[in-house]
């Protein structure tokens, strides 16, 4: 669990990912961040909503250890962030956000003109996620900074278990993407399915983005690692950053 939340973590800490520092703003001009998390034994934890909070993993994981459930959402769940020692009052805003959000027109009061504005301004989308087994325990997870433009309040795909992060005996996923299609598809769920079919984790990968990439027209990528730590990945947009890393050089980077 400290690989992936370390990795998560240095992920939310840079500007150039859509999650924590440089997430993108919803339609009120605040930026709020989701996270979840899940082993290999289904234990979950998620969060949503959280204003202030860059570092989402962390307070998904408190979740996980700390609670008898599986999510907590909005200002209840930053103040739980709080009280488990994780920062609250933190700036996500980039000069990237700053800039583009000043560039954007205000959407209007009711909320007609709300709509219509989501409309025209609501789009783009990018998750950072992470994967990681030591032949025993298997770990998932994902953050984000949501979609631009999205509606005060919107919650995508990546604290709902199944859509953008998935685990189980066999193996775990984390899915990035268009967050709406990804949630109606169980993206993440649908490639750990095809691992407990017996399928390899590049196999997983491929089948669960052909599946859906027939039945919406979003884009999305998902990464697949199964518990002998055999990497897979397949997505249908432009592009998809991954990197992977051994234990050595996983303990090298985190020790640093």
């Amino acid at each position: 669990m400290k690989a992936v939340c370390e990795t998560i973590r240095a992920l939310e800490s840079d500007p150039a990912f859509n999650a924590g520092v440089g997430s993108d703003v919803q339609s009120d001009g605040r930026i709020r961040t989701d996270a979840g998390l899940m082993t290999g034994d289904r234990q979950c934890g998620a969060v949503a909503g959280l204003d202030g909070v860059v570092h989402a993993i962390d307070a998904a994981r408190a979740v996980l250890e700390e609670t008898p459930h599986v999510m907590l959402a909005g200002e209840p769940a930053v103040e739980f962030a709080a009280a488990h020692g994780i920062e609250t009052d933190a700036d996500p805003w980039s000069d990237r956000t700053r800039e583009r959000w000043r560039d954007t027109d205000p959407p209007g009061s009711t909320v007609t003109e709300q709509l219509a504005w989501l409309d025209e301004h609501f789009g783009g989308h990018d998750t950072v996620g992470a994967v990681a087994t030591d032949g025993d325990t298997l770990v998932a997870g994902t953050s984000t900074g949501g979609r631009w433009a999205a509606l005060a309040g919107r919650v995508g795909d990546v604290p709902q278990i199944g859509a953008g992060f998935y685990a189980s005996e066999a193996g775990g996923a984390s899915a990035t993407g268009a967050g709406e299609d990804i949630a109606r598809e169980a993206l993440a769920r649908r490639a750990v399915e095809l691992l407990e079919d017996g399928q390899s984790p590049r196999g997983a990968a491929k089948g669960a983005i052909e599946t859906f990439g027939d039945r919406v027209e979003g884009t999305a990528g998902v990464i697949v690692l199964d518990q002998a730590g055999t990497m897979g990945e397949a997505f249908n947009s432009p592009a998809m950053q991954t990197a992977r890393a051994s234990s050595t050089e996983a303990r090298q980077w985190t020790d640093q």
